[in-house]
């Protein structure tokens, strides 16, 4: 379909916004009265996204991926039942990666349909209490180097030879032609006001629905080396530069349409190398932090070093940019093979680092079979995946102080300092298939009380603001 009227009359603004000429008044900011309860809520270094009532929310759930089906077959894989079982288990957030070559197939032509499908998945998550990012997904740029996102017609190469690495396909990331597509993305006018036009359909057709949390503006995002330059010198240049320009540029784009939802921003995959990011702000009311987690190593095919160095590098590296600009920090794709020797380790001290610097995460991904996926094909969590489900307090009245899960002792603790616009209840998850036959609730601090329903334990406090609480919960 062509651009439908609601959307039409804000492209017409995407030229002057390219250019950097559009009014002041055309510049979209939610509407904040000065007593509404606070969107995010910063304790010590660590931001979290705060609900309406002002507490601080935690997120653990999944990608939901379909990489194969495309066109009129597109998300085919992807079901009810997947949110159903999620919530289930006890998360609250998934990842859906979309793809613009199937949702814009020729230029300026949506497929309503792919949109429709989108919405239904979104109301499927909305039964089930569960929250969406919108991935703009790409692997390896597009259809035409034979993988999926930017679609062939936004494809300019000039002419270089791409050579396909069937058994190391990141490498494809380095051939000059993907390289110099990339490139054009970035600095071509025409292809610059594609992508920001592609996200306002996205975001006006979907903004207002509310099971939306919001958009990762672009997966795992790609630069053209210059002449000289290595990954970390390469990446340091291209985040600092073109990345901090695109991911504003596509924010100011999405906020012509819809001001609440959050835009979450990636850094190049050098991160994962401890190498600290170098973009620079985000100029967004409600902008979060987006990284990928992967244990290098382990991407390669071997087991998880329990001894290793990996863990507390990427946490040095990834800590000073949210912290900086106090940005909620959701992983926005982590795993590993569950059958390595060392897989539970692995489970064990991601999710511990995990809880040390982030609000949230999605594995890669949910799905049945092999590779990362949580489910073996019989539908069943495959053992080590099963160590995801665990405790978790997904709003907290509050600043959470400290939290951590002991899957020993399945003994989870949340320590937090109430505040006064911080309203309602405390809600703990308590997933079923960690305490079977049960668990035991024992709170300190004074006038505080609590009450279990299903998966989820909800802790009153009445005392006065700045109080301090600790709660435990383990097996009965």
């Amino acid at each position: 379909m062509r651009l439908t009227p609601r959307v039409a009359p804000a492209v017409l603004a995407v030229a002057a916004l390219l250019l950097g000429v559009l009014p002041a008044q055309a510049q979209a900011h939610p509407d904040r009265a000065p007593d509404r309860a606070p969107d995010r809520v910063t304790v010590g270094n660590r931001t979290f996204i705060a609900d309406d009532q002002g507490r601080a929310l935690q997120w653990r759930g999944f990608n939901l991926a379909d990489k194969s089906s495309r066109g009129t077959n597109a998300f085919a894989d992807i079901h009810e039942s997947d949110l159903k079982d999620m919530a289930g288990r006890g998360f609250n957030l998934a990842r859906l990666a979309f793809f613009w070559d199937d949702l814009e197939p020729t230029p300026g032509h949506y497929d309503r349909g792919y949109l429709t499908k989108m919405r239904r998945i979104l109301d499927w998550a909305n039964r089930y209490h569960i929250k969406v990012i919108l991935d703009a997904h790409q692997d390896v740029y597009g259809p035409h180097f034979g993988s999926r996102g930017i679609p062939k017609w936004a494809t300019r190469d000039e002419g270089l030879p791409f050579t396909p690495i069937p058994d190391d396909w990141f490498s494809e990331y380095f051939e000059p032609s993907v390289q110099t597509a990339f490139d054009h993305l970035y600095k071509d006018a025409d292809l610059r006001a594609a992508h920001a036009r592609m996200w306002m359909t996205v975001a006006s057709a979907l903004g207002r629905h509310p099971a939306l949390l919001g958009y990762d503006l672009m997966n795992e995002p790609f630069a053209k080396f210059l002449e000289g330059e290595d990954l970390p010198a390469a990446a340091a240049r291209f985040e600092a530069t073109e990345l901090t320009e695109l991911w504003n540029r596509l924010a100011r784009a999405i906020r012509l349409v819809d001001h609440r939802s959050w835009v979450f921003v990636e850094p190049t995959v050098i991160v994962g190398l401890g190498v600290p990011t170098r973009m620079g702000h985000i100029d967004d009311p409600h902008a979060g932090y987006a990284p990928h987690f992967y244990e290098t190593a382990m991407e390669t095919g071997a087991d998880y070093d329990p001894n290793g160095t990996f863990i507390p590098a990427y946490e040095a590296a990834i800590s000073d940019y949210p912290t900086r600009h106090r940005m909620p920090v959701i992983v926005g794709e982590w795993g590993g093979n569950p059958y390595v020797p060392h897989a539970s380790q692995f489970v064990t001290d991601m999710t511990a680092s995990l809880d040390r610097f982030s609000s949230g995460w999605t594995w890669w991904q949910w799905c049945r079979g092999g590779g990362y996926c949580f489910l073996d094909q019989t539908g069943a969590a495959k053992p080590n995946a099963q160590l995801l489900v665990q405790p978790y307090a997904r709003a907290v009245a509050g600043d959470p102080l400290k939290y951590a899960y002991d899957p020993a002792t399945r003994t989870y603790t949340l320590s937090f300092r109430t505040r006064d616009n911080a309203k309602g209840p405390t809600r703990i998850t308590v997933p079923r298939d960690t305490y079977p036959c049960g668990y035991r609730v024992d709170i300190q601090g004074s006038q505080a009380s609590w009450d279990g329903h299903g998966q989820t334990v909800s802790v009153s406090t009445h005392g006065r603001a700045g109080a301090t609480y600790r709660v435990t919960i383990s097996p009965r």
